[in-house]
């Protein structure tokens, strides 16, 4: 038997590769479908079946153009309704690989239709459970993003803790657990850094897991949830009413563009994406870029921060190109109309008018804000009541753009976030939007918190309230 689990870091997503025996399954694939194809070549097996722990809201599953090349079935749990062929598993169903199984647990609460495939091996014992959004590392998956007229977030809710006390908690400790995420996703809100962990240590350390009422739990994983990025509902449709394939994806968004022509969409009203480090594009970009670099958790804040149906242009380092536009696919974002052929150099050398950010670095943080400088810290919630400069302005960057009117174009801001690259991103938003009197800080709070000349506020952090809760409902 053999269980690979395969990590984009971009996305925050796992995704994972059994087989046994010459017949392989793969569980929850990205967007690029060859890198499967070529492990299973590699291996000597044949993908036999594709499962889906759930439809995905945070980024486009590769399930229907693997199945296409492969010819493998396509299997959800129970509840789940596409418009493409699948194969339905009930609760409890046993799906055969060789001399391995799985066996089918419907755990809805992350979804209705939120199934947890448990891996039995060769001896008849069961060896790993493959939970999709329903268990994490320290956390559970969010029960707000499938509320419809018929089910509420507290009736999700109230089924994940059903399922977590049912399905899960009767399994042994030695079960390894393999989730559908890691720390950054959306889909959880305390996700631990871990990316997969034996059953007994969360049965320990896990919130979600400890002994509590349902009331409890329900109100332990509801609150404070920061709404969810509006791209979800637009993937999760994608995922459950399928897509073009990526050889289309390529052909309408790889266009190499002159400079006029990349002018040309700019005045036809183009958003334009520089997709350089933040340290490049502070020194020079053109007017009204969002910048949101290739170094980091791209493709969640490309979905997150850009319009789905607004045409985009890019610009990339040179090499580049289908990395950024497969990387964007991943989220569904296809409306790339090219990329400006040799990137900011071809602007610079036309002599084209480009212009500049501001940064500092944390140490001389103290003398602006004595000058009357305010501080925007743009981390999530969570980031910031674990600890933040005394007086500061919290609008994280999920919400930023839609709450500008939060903000004095006439007052001056320091802009951080936990590392330098979110503030970047909220630097660039707050210029297309006229903002002028701002600066980047560099390094962020990862940085700041060693200070000693700055005063900082802590309250209880996300995990020990829900701790304190817990302890409180006994």
């Amino acid at each position: 038997m053999y269980v690979k689990q395969i990590y984009t870091q971009c996305l925050s997503e796992a995704s994972y590769y059994i087989d046994n025996e010459g017949q392989a399954v793969v569980i929850d694939p990205i967007r690029e479908p060859d890198q499967y194809i070529e492990l299973a070549k590699e291996r000597g097996a044949t993908i036999k079946y594709i499962f889906e722990t759930h439809f995905h809201a945070d980024f486009i599953s590769g399930h229907l153009e693997l199945a296409k090349k492969t010819g493998a079935t396509i299997v959800f749990g129970p509840n789940a309704s596409t418009s493409f062929p699948i194969h339905s598993a009930a609760d409890g169903e046993h799906i055969k690989i060789g001399k391995i199984h799985f066996v089918v647990l419907h755990t809805p609460g992350h979804t209705p239709e939120s199934t947890t495939f448990l891996l039995v091996d060769e001896k008849g014992k069961n060896h790993a459970i493959f939970t999709g959004d329903t268990l994490f590392i320290g956390d559970v998956g969010r029960p707000d993003l499938a509320i419809a007229q018929n089910i509420t977030t507290h009736d999700l809710a109230a089924m994940l803790y059903d399922s977590i006390q049912q399905k899960i908690m009767p399994l042994e400790d030695d079960i390894m657990v393999y989730p559908g995420h890691g720390p950054g996703s959306a889909c959880g809100k305390n996700i631990g850094k871990e990316t997969f962990a034996l059953l007994g240590e969360q049965k320990k350390t896990n919130y979600a897991l400890q002994a509590m009422t349902k009331e409890t739990f329900v109100k332990a994983i509801t609150e404070g949830i920061v709404p969810a990025p509006a791209y979800f509902a637009i993937a999760a449709g994608i995922n459950k009413n399928g897509y073009d394939n990526l050889d289309e994806v390529f052909s309408k968004s790889s266009k190499a563009l002159s400079l006029v022509d990349f002018k040309s969409k700019i005045k036809a009203g183009a958003v334009i994406l520089d997709t350089r480090v933040s340290d490049d594009f502070e020194k020079a970009h053109i007017e009204n870029s969002i910048n949101i670099g290739t170094n980091g958790q791209f493709a969640i804040w490309a979905a997150t921060v850009l319009d789905y149906k607004t045409p985009i242009v890019l610009i990339v380092e040179s090499g580049k190109e289908t990395e950024v536009i497969t990387r964007l696919a991943r989220v569904g974002v296809e409306n790339i109309t090219g990329y400006l052929q040799g990137g900011i150099k071809t602007w610079i050398d036309a002599s084209e008018v480009t212009t500049t950010i501001s940064s500092v670095e944390p140490e001389e943080m103290k003398s602006y804000m004595e000058k009357g400088w305010k501080v925007l810290d743009v981390r999530k919630p969570g980031e910031f009541e674990n600890g933040h400069i005394k007086g500061a302005k919290t609008l994280h960057l999920q919400i930023l753009e839609e709450s500008l009117d939060e903000l004095d174009k006439n007052s001056s801001y320091l802009i951080h976030c936990a590392g330098g690259y979110r503030s970047m991103i909220a630097a660039s938003i707050l210029k297309k939007h006229g903002f002028t009197k701002f600066v980047n800080v560099h390094k962020g709070w990862s940085a700041i918190q060693k200070l000693e000349d700055l005063s900082f506020e802590t309250g209880p952090c996300e995990m020990e309230k829900k701790k304190q809760l817990i302890e409180n409902a006994k």
